[in-house]
């Protein structure tokens, strides 16, 4: 299957948190991509000013289910809210 959608969440993250954030996204890739509907890849992304993590699914009707899912909701955000500097950035692209 192709990726016909990318839901990008970037996050300003301090460096001293990184690696919380890191495993965050260790502990929950594999079931985001085993157990979320039209999930394709996670990928992790750092740079100086920021973290990204990429996801890629097959429709962007996937991609914003996937925000109101109970891993999201109740694993992720929960994980990740506590190392936030600022609020994430939140965008869906579609593939054309």
């Amino acid at each position: 299957m192709k990726v016909k959608a990318y839901l990008e969440i970037t996050m300003k993250i301090g460096s001293t948190k990184r690696a919380s954030a890191a495993k965050v996204y260790s502990d929950y890739r594999t079931p985001f991509l085993n157990s979320i509907s039209g999930a394709l890849t996670k990928n992790l992304l750092i740079r100086d000013e920021d973290v990204q993590v990429l996801h890629g699914f097959d429709s962007v009707e996937h991609a914003k289910l996937y925000l109101n899912s109970e891993l999201f909701k109740n694993d992720v955000f929960v994980g990740l809210k506590a190392l936030w500097d600022d609020a994430p950035d939140v965008k869906i692209y579609s593939v054309v």
